[in-house]
């Protein structure tokens, strides 16, 4: 018989995938211990205070962003690997990968006076087909209150899915007004955008988002953790960073899973191996061995 715990993760899991594909985004409260995330923020209120403001228009003049965050907090990890919101993810990406891949960790402080974000959907980056496959999941974790007048994330509900081929909402936006130890999970096809911080106030807070494994991630994950580092991350945090290939053979270096660069030592001639999804498997074999039958 499943434990009571057990049975609970599953049905938090069926009710939060639910809500996210149904209308685009859900919130989960108390998510996190908010003594932890107030931990992280401090450990990266050097990185806050140094990190110069941004240039242009969408990534906003009165923004600061910054990312790499597992290189800057052994905390991060708690978030990036949280069992719950992975285990979404996987539910909505899965029907379109092998197995999906961190796109982004990036750090976000909204200054007072900052103006509202262009509304957008994420998955535009990649100019994939609309209205067919969901690219990626985005979860915000407020470090500070997310409210209303310090410009808390505006979401469009149902704008999602086939809808972004749809005109524009005509609709109010909801205000994602939230505290630390929340997380807002939202799609790559949901329209949204950071408010205006028409406060005193500077709104902190931290994006993490996961994509289809085939995809050319947001943050170039290689660069952010290369070797070196990635060698002092747990296997499966290794993995989720990109040192794991995507059947069929995509990722590879040399011809094998890069996982083979986080070793003691890196042979110095690699011989490719076959990484395919079951059916190429089968079709393989199968061509292999009426090949071998022939004289």
């Amino acid at each position: 018989m499943r434990s009571d715990p057990l049975q609970a993760a599953e049905a938090n899991l069926v009710r939060w995938s639910a809500e996210l594909a149904r209308d685009g985004y859900c919130i989960i409260p108390d998510a996190v211990p908010e003594a932890l995330v107030r931990q992280l923020d401090a450990d990266l209120r050097p990185d806050f205070e140094t990190t110069p403001f941004c240039e242009g228009g969408f990534y906003g003049v009165r923004t600061k962003r910054f990312g790499r965050l597992l290189r800057r907090s052994v905390l991060a990890d708690a978030f990036v690997r949280h069992p719950l919101i992975l285990a979404i993810a996987e539910e909505l990406l899965a029907p379109w990968c092998d197995r999906m891949q961190l796109n982004l960790t990036q750090a976000i402080a909204l200054h007072p006076g900052a103006l509202p974000q262009l509304p957008h959907r994420d998955q535009d980056m990649w100019r994939g087909a609309i209205g067919e496959t969901e690219y990626l999941v985005n979860v915000m974790w407020p470090f500070t209150d997310y409210r209303a007048d310090n410009g808390a994330t505006l979401l469009w509900p149902n704008s999602h899915g086939a809808a972004a081929l749809a005109d524009a909402p005509i609709r109010d936006p909801v205000v994602a007004e939230m505290g630390p130890g929340s997380a807002l999970l939202f799609l790559g096809s949901t329209l949204h955008g950071a408010g205006g911080n028409e406060s005193n106030d500077i709104r902190r807070g931290m994006i993490v988002s996961y994509c289809l494994g085939w995809l050319k991630p947001y943050e170039n994950q290689w660069l952010a953790y290369p070797p070196e580092v990635a060698r002092g991350f747990d296997p499966e945090l290794a993995a989720l960073v990109g040192y794991r290939q995507h059947r069929p053979n995509l990722g590879n270096f040399e011809g094998q899973c890069p996982s083979i660069l986080l070793g003691d030592t890196v042979p110095t001639r690699i011989g490719a191996i076959d990484a395919l999804r079951p059916d190429q498997q089968d079709l393989v074999t199968a061509y292999v061995a009426d090949q071998r039958r022939r004289p």
